[in-house]
C-alpha cells in the first residue's frame, strides 16, 4: 500500500487554482498544431473537452459508442445545472457551494478540487448561455433558479425538464463547428477495446468499429476518458442501456487506480420496478422534490386498502398522511439530499408502508402546490378566490408550465395522470460517485491519460448533490483540463505523431482480438443478459441501500462464481466481423463481473457508513450513517493485479482545513 500525492497547489484554498493556472506549462499556439489528443466519450465532459481543445489548436479524435455525439447519456439529465451566482439574493456564495457539496458528500471528497468546482461554476452559465442555452427566465429577463436536494438556497440552473439535453447541444455545436473546419476526426459507432501505454504514458487506444467490426488503431500523445459512469453494473438503472465502465475498467487493468467503487447513488424518484420484463428505470427529476411531498398513509390499513385497489390516496385526509421527510428532516424537509431520501424511503417500505402491489413505491404529491399556486394566480388575476375549480384550474397550469414535459412521460409510462393523482416513486441506481483516480490536473495515475466528469471520483465524495453532475462534468471539460493538459503536453513538443506500428499496439490489439475470439466462439448455452440480470441482483440486494459485512463477503464468493460460469457457458451469437449488439453487451457484461466483484471488496473495506454508502453495523440510534473518520478519512484507490479479489489498496488522506468535519444534520 503506498499513499498517492494528488499534486495540490500550495496557499490559501481560494488561491490555489488562480496560482496554478499561472505557474504551470503552456503550450504556444504553432505547436498545439502539432499535438494529438484522444478524447473517448462525448457526453458534457467528453464533448466539452473536446471542443475546447480543437478551439485551443489541438488535433482532437473523438469517440463514442453512439450514431451521433449528441446521442450521449447526458441528454438524459432532466432537473438543472448549479452555478453560485446568487441571482436570488438568498445568502448564495462560492463558498456556501462548495460547503454544501463537501457536506453533502459527507466529508470524503477532496477540499482542493470541489473549491474550484464551485469558484468555475460561475463561468460555465455565461459559457452556456453565449452557445444559446434557452435557461429558463424569470419576467424580468434574468434567469430563473430553484432548489434541489441538500441545499437551502435556490443556484440551480433549468432548461425546463430538458436541461441535460439543452447543454448537450450547445457543447455538440461547438463541437460540430470544430468537425467543420478538420480539427476534431470524428469516430462515431466506435468502442475503446484497450489502452495503449508506450514507455509509461497513455500513447493510444485500440477501438472497435461496431458497423464492421474492424479493429482500429489510434495514436495521441494524451488520451482523455470521459466515458461517464458504472451505474449498469445493476442492470437495473436510470443509466442508457449502452452505459458501461469499459473504458475505464480497461485504463484500470492497464494500471490506473479505481478509486472508491462502493460510492453509488441510489436516486429517490424514479418510478418503481413492475415487472422481470424491464431493462431500465426511469428517473424521475429531482426537482420535482421542490414542489411535490413525499408521503405514506400513516395506518397500514389505509396502505392494505390502497394495494387493494379498495381506496384512493387522494381520500387520505391530512391528518392520516405521514409527510415522514418533513417530519424526520424539518431543516430540509423533501430536500433533503439522495442518500437521506432513498433510506428513508426504504425504511418506510421495509416497514410495510410501501403503497404499490410490490410494496416498494412512496407517494410524491403535487396537490399543495397545485393549490398554492392556483391561489397566488387568483390573486394576482383579481379573480373569485372561493372558486376552487379555477384555482385547481390555474394552479395546473403553473405546474405544467414547469415540469410539463416531466408529467407527460410519467403518465405515458404509468397511465396515471399525476395532475390528478400522486405519482408513485422508488429509489434506484443512478450515478456513481467513484471512478479512476485522478490528481489535481485531471491526470490518473498513469501518465498522460486524464479521466473527466463521472469517470473520475473527484468532486462529490461519498454522494452527490443533485444538478452538480453536469456542473462537474462542463467545469471538467470546459474550464480545467484545457488548462492543466498543457502542462504535461508541453514535453511533447518534439515528440513528433506516435507511430502505431509500436510492439505495444500489436500487444494491445492482439489481447483485444483474443477476447473477442472468446466470446464468438464460447458455445455457451445461456445469454449475455441471463448473467447481466443474475449479477445486478447480487450487487443490489448485497451492494446496493444497505450493506453488511455478511451478504458483502457472500456476494464477493457470488460473483467470482459468476463470472467463471459467464465465460465458461455464454453464449454470444454471430460473428466479430459485423454489427453485433450481443458481442458488445457481453463485452461490457465481462467488465461489469469483474467491476462488481471489486465494488464489494471496496465496500467491505470500508466499514463505516458515509453518503450513499451505509454499513447496516455503522449508524446511529436514529438510523443515520455513521462516519468513522478516525480510520477511514481517505479514498480508496485500487491498483489491478490479476484478478479484483488480489487488488490492491492505495490511500489518498483527505485534509480538511477550511471546513470543520462533523457528523451531517439535515434537521
Amino acid at each position: 500500500m503506498s499513499k498517492l500525492d494528488a499534486k495540490i497547489p500550495k496557499g490559501p484554498l481560494k488561491d490555489k487554482w488562480t496560482n496554478h493556472k499561472n505557474s504551470i506549462n503552456l503550450v504556444n499556439p504553432a505547436n498545439k498544431r502539432s499535438i494529438d489528443v484522444i478524447v473517448v466519450g462525448t457526453g458534457l465532459a467528453g464533448a466539452s473537452a473536446a471542443a475546447s481543445l480543437a478551439e485551443m489548436g489541438y488535433n482532437v479524435k473523438s469517440f463514442c459508442f453512439q450514431d451521433s455525439p449528441r446521442r450521449a447519456h447526458s441528454i438524459a439529465a432532466q432537473g438543472g445545472i448549479n452555478a453560485a451566482k446568487n441571482y436570488q439574493n438568498d445568502g448564495d456564495s462560492v463558498y456556501r457551494l462548495f460547503y454544501d457539496t463537501v457536506k453533502g458528500g459527507d466529508y470524503r471528497s477532496r477540499e482542493a478540487n470541489v473549491y474550484r468546482l464551485a469558484e468555475v461554476s460561475t463561468n460555465i452559465i455565461d459559457q452556456c448561455v453565449a452557445q444559446g442555452v434557452p435557461f429558463a427566465r424569470e419576467y424580468g429577463g434574468l434567469l430563473d433558479n430553484r432548489s434541489f436536494g441538500g441545499v437551502q438556497v435556490s443556484r440551480t440552473f433549468y432548461a425546463k425538464g430538458q436541461t441535460g439535453q439543452q447543454l448537450l447541444l450547445g457543447a455538440y455545436s461547438a463541437m460540430s463547428r470544430q468537425i467543420n473546419k478538420g480539427k476534431i476526426a470524428m469516430y462515431n459507432r466506435h468502442e475503446m477495446l484497450d489502452v495503449v501505454i508506450v514507455d509509461g504514458k497513455a500513447r493510444g487506444i485500440i477501438a472497435r468499429n461496431l458497423i464492421t467490426g474492424e479493429i482500429e488503431r489510434h495514436s495521441a500523445h494524451a488520451v482523455v476518458l470521459a466515458s461517464g459512469g458504472y451505474g449498469n453494473v445493476f442492470f437495473l438503472s436510470t443509466n442508457a442501456m449502452g452505459s458501461n465502465v469499459t473504458a475505464a475498467w480497461k485504463a484500470h487493468k492497464k494500471g490506473a487506480y479505481f478509486s472508491n467503487p462502493c460510492f453509488t447513488q441510489i436516486h429517490p424518484t424514479c418510478i418503481p420496478v413492475s415487472g422481470e420484463y424491464q431493462s431500465k428505470l426511469t428517473l424521475m427529476s429531482e426537482s420535482l422534490r421542490n414542489d411535490g411531498r413525499i408521503w405514506v398513509p400513516k395506518n397500514i390499513e389505509d396502505v392494505e386498502a390502497i394495494r387493494s385497489g379498495k381506496k384512493k390516496p387522494t381520500e387520505l385526509t391530512e391528518d392520516e398522511r405521514d409527510y415522514y421527510l418533513e417530519r424526520r428532516y424539518p431543516a430540509f424537509g423533501n430536500l433533503v439530499p439522495r442518500d437521506v431520501a432513498s433510506r428513508a424511503a426504504k425504511e418506510r417500505c421495509d416497514a410495510g408502508y410501501g403503497v404499490n402491489e410490490t410494496g416498494e413505491a412512496v407517494y410524491l404529491d403535487f396537490a399543495s402546490a397545485i393549490e398554492r399556486y392556483g391561489k397566488e394566480q387568483v390573486n394576482i388575476k383579481g379573480l373569485d378566490e372561493s372558486d376552487s375549480k379555477l384555482i385547481t384550474k390555474l394552479g395546473k397550469e403553473v405546474v405544467k408550465a414547469k415540469y410539463g414535459n416531466l408529467f407527460q412521460m410519467y403518465e405515458k409510462i404509468t397511465d396515471d395522470n399525476p395532475y390528478e393523482m400522486p405519482m408513485k416513486i422508488y429509489p434506484a441506481v443512478h450515478y456513481t460517485m467513484g471512478g479512476l483516480w485522478v490528481d489535481y490536473n485531471l491526470m490518473t495515475n498513469v501518465s498522460g491519460l486524464y479521466a473527466c466528469g463521472e469517470a473520475n471520483f473527484s468532486d462529490h465524495g461519498a454522494n452527490r448533490l443533485g444538478a452538480s453532475a453536469l456542473m462537474q462534468g462542463l467545469a471538467d471539460g470546459y474550464f480545467v483540463l484545457p488548462y492543466t493538459i498543457g502542462d504535461y503536453l508541453a514535453d511533447d513538443i518534439r515528440t513528433g505523431a506516435i507511430p502505431t506500428d509500436l510492439p505495444e499496439f500489436d500487444e494491445a490489439e492482439k489481447q483485444a482480438k483474443e477476447r473477442i475470439d472468446k466470446l464468438v466462439n464460447n458455445k455457451g448455452t445461456k445469454t449475455v443478459d441471463y448473467f447481466h440480470k443474475k449479477l445486478g441482483k447480487i450487487i443490489w440486494n448485497d451492494c446496493g441501500m444497505s450493506r453488511n459485512k455478511e451478504d458483502l463477503l457472500r456476494a464477493i464468493d457470488e460473483v467470482a462464481a459468476l463470472r467463471e460460469e459467464f465465460w465458461k457457458d455464454v453464449k454470444v451469437p454471430g460473428s466479430s466481423e459485423e454489427f453485433n449488439q450481443e458481442l458488445e453487451k457481453a463485452g461490457r457484461v465481462a467488465d461489469f463481473l469483474e467491476l462488481g466483484e471489486l465494488m464489494c471488496k471496496d465496500a467491505l473495506e470500508r466499514a463505516e457508513s458515509c453518503g450513499g454508502h451505509f454499513r447496516e453495523e455503522s449508524q446511529t440510534e436514529e438510523g443515520e450513517a455513521l462516519r468513522n473518520d478516525k480510520d477511514f478519512t481517505f479514498v480508496s484507490s485500487w491498483e489491478y493485479n490479476e484478478k479484483p479479489s488480489e487488488s490492491t489498496l492505495h490511500k489518498e488522506e483527505l485534509v480538511f482545513e477550511n471546513i470543520e468535519v462533523k457528523q451531517r444534520s439535515y434537521k
